[in-house]
């Protein structure tokens, strides 16, 4: 599912990745929080761009150096979103996966174009730069990869939300009984693979990721 084999070109890439789709992600979060009243994250100084207030430090090395992390959630008062909308907190979780995917769209327009071709995503021996098909084919990765991962509707991930949003009061009912036991059921789904041999993350990733690359990069 990961890039292997860490080196400088591929380093560069990803911290120009944990820089931009990380900040950006969580203030599409913080942005639209605002816009629904919310100002817990304006009072959290998370209403920002800068990359220093949303890194969270485990997360960006397992970005660096495995090619998958996290950022620091954006804290928001549900109750003064309800208070305009009783679907902001569900627009408020998709503000950050839609951020992905149109960060993604953008990075592919060149090889939508033709102006770079997947076969050059690669790297060359001895480059100390990514070229510009491999950079921004690291780029639509990871915030693909991003993207749907945090529309995995398991607590504390985005999809959750929006799935609670979407569902009978019956099944949001039994979601309520779950939430407790998301993290934990979070890292079975992320690390099971290496007591049983099944990636599981990556049976549930890695079909729609395939697709939607192939759609956007060729």
């Amino acid at each position: 599912m990961l890039f292997n084999n860490l080196n400088l070109p591929t380093l560069i890439a990803r911290i120009f990745v944990l820089l931009t789709a990380f900040a950006v992600h969580e203030f599409a979060h913080a942005w639209v929080a605002d816009r629904f009243g919310d100002t817990t994250p304006r009072s959290m100084g998370r209403l920002t761009l800068n990359p220093l207030a949303h890194l969270d430090p485990i997360g960006s090395l397992m970005l660096i150096f495995v090619g998958f992390g996290w950022a620091k959630p954006v804290p928001i008062n549900p109750y003064a979103l309800s208070r305009r909308s009783p679907a902001a907190t569900m627009w408020v979780s998709l503000a950050g996966p839609g951020s992905n995917l149109i960060m993604a769209l953008i990075a592919a327009i060149p090889f939508q174009l033709g102006l770079v071709s997947i076969s050059g995503a690669t790297i060359n021996p001895g480059s100390v730069l990514p070229s510009l098909s491999f950079f921004l084919f690291e780029f639509v990765y990871i915030n693909l990869l991003l993207m749907l991962f945090n529309l995995i509707p398991i607590a504390p991930l985005d999809g959750e939300k929006v799935l609670y949003y979407l569902v009978p009061p019956s099944v949001a009912q039994v979601m309520d009984n779950i939430r407790p036991y998301g993290p934990f059921l979070l890292l079975i789904l992320v690390f099971a693979g290496t007591f049983v041999g099944i990636n599981l993350l990556w049976t549930i990733l890695g079909p729609p990721l395939n697709a939607l690359l192939g759609l956007l990069v060729g």
